[in-house]
């Protein structure tokens, strides 16, 4: 067969290393004292619009909020010197995130990505990006085969390392070596571990994108997506489909964040803490099948996380099956007191869920199986609790699901149950 001639392209270099540590970088970064009364908190500017002193001629920087507003500009400032970037575009989800991505590509490009992606980004993939002319190739080892996908007309790598919810991880700079030798941009997710953990961009990908409802914002109260970059045309195309699109989040809503952001390394620190203890305790019960955690030294890409994550953490989610199917898997999620039934990730709170009935639903059997999402599979959001706690909820609940459920199919019961939650 033969290789057609495409140009390489080059990632824009990271930015030089911060002067500052990364604590101190999200207390202060995008955060200027108010010049006028001295806050040191910046005031929320609600304001749709902003005066003009002559036609054309705004007073300060701003005209209307869909374009630009100043808790917008700080924000994005202050996520895009935690992830080493020059650039940071927020928007009103990451999905819209994801999709002005993809709206950026012309009619006929092709994508190549990940198989075991978030189900948000799998539906926009195969049922809104297939609709614009734009098709994707997913693949289970995009590390081994990425050089047998690319087309000539493969425009973009999408990479989640973790993935959602069985926490493979990517060589980030292999696959973008491979990618950009043929002229292929790399976007990596990087919502599970945050910019705490990993900065995809140092490790060679073009584009890092993030739901900032989760790690970032950390406070289950923000919806929330974003995009940070190097590159100055990227910065043209994709402001220029911010703001045509107008998928933009409020004014408030980026004040929230901000304020999460500066709260970040403590949260994320301490959810890897939890989830570190979770997964070993987990590990050693005779009631779980498997665990998928980066941070085990069991973990298949465990020399990945030493490589592209501080300190080698694992971050604060982790996903595991239990024995006894799906019975066993609802009623474990039915019977934890601390931890709470729910979608979602990255708040204080600790979560857990069902994917292949809650957030991976969409996607069908069998895909989801051939990457491993079970209908025994649990996944896990480690909050900022204490471990002991956290562990003690978690072993009493897999006690008492798989006893039930082995009780309940011993006479012939399908092995559901009533809701047997507690107060939150």
């Amino acid at each position: 067969m033969t290789i057609p001639i495409t140009h390489p392209i080059a990632t824009p270099p990271p930015q030089p290393a911060p002067v500052h540590g990364f604590g101190t970088l999200a207390v202060h970064a995008g955060a200027p004292h108010d010049p006028t009364t001295g806050a040191v908190i910046e005031p929320i500017s609600l304001s749709t619009t902003f005066e003009q002193t002559s036609v054309g001629n705004p007073v300060g920087l701003y005209e209307y909020s869909r374009s630009a507003n100043p808790n917008r500009d700080n924000f994005e400032k202050a996520v895009a010197a935690l992830e080493h970037a020059k650039y940071a575009l927020a928007f009103g989800s990451g999905s819209a995130a994801t999709a002005t991505i993809l709206q950026s590509l012309a009619s006929g490009s092709h994508v190549i990505s990940v198989s075991d992606v978030y189900g948000g980004t799998h539906r926009y993939f195969t049922r809104v990006a297939k609709a614009h002319g734009v098709t994707v190739t997913f693949t289970p080892q995009i590390e081994v085969d990425i050089a047998e996908h690319i087309r000539d007309n493969t425009k973009l790598v999408w990479i989640e390392s973790p993935s959602n919810p069985t926490l493979r991880l990517v060589d980030i700079r292999a696959v973008a070596t491979a990618a950009h030798a043929r002229g292929v941009a790399v976007v990596v997710d990087n919502t599970f571990l945050s910019p705490y953990v990993q900065n995809p961009l140092d490790h060679g990908a073009d584009i890092v994108v993030h739901s900032v409802t989760k790690y970032i914002n950390g406070h289950s109260d923000v919806v929330m997506g974003l995009a940070a970059f190097n590159s100055d045309e990227l910065r043209e195309r994709l402001s220029f489909l911010q703001n045509a699109g107008g998928a933009v989040p409020s004014a408030f809503d980026c004040w929230l964040a901000h304020r999460g952001v500066k709260t970040l390394h403590l949260r994320v620190k301490q959810s890897s803490i939890n989830a570190t203890a979770v997964a070993e305790a987990l590990e050693a019960n005779p009631h779980v099948i498997a665990v998928n955690y980066p941070g085990l030294d069991s973990h298949p890409h465990r020399d990945i996380a030493l490589r592209q994550h501080r300190d080698g953490m694992g971050g604060g989610m982790l996903s595991f099956r239990i024995k006894g199917g799906r019975a066993a898997a609802e009623r474990f999620c039915q019977l934890t007191k601390i931890y709470t039934l729910a979608e979602s990730l990255g708040g204080i709170e600790s979560l857990v869920e069902l994917p292949s009935a809650m957030t991976h639903a969409g996607i069908p059997r069998d895909q989801r199986e051939a990457v491993g999402v079970f209908d025994d599979l649990v996944r896990i959001s480690s909050g900022i609790e204490e471990p002991e706690d956290l562990v003690r909820d978690i072993q009493q609940a897999l006690e008492k699901a798989v006893r039930e459920t082995h009780l309940s199919n011993g006479n012939g019961v399908n092995g559901t149950a009533t809701n047997g939650h507690g107060p939150k």
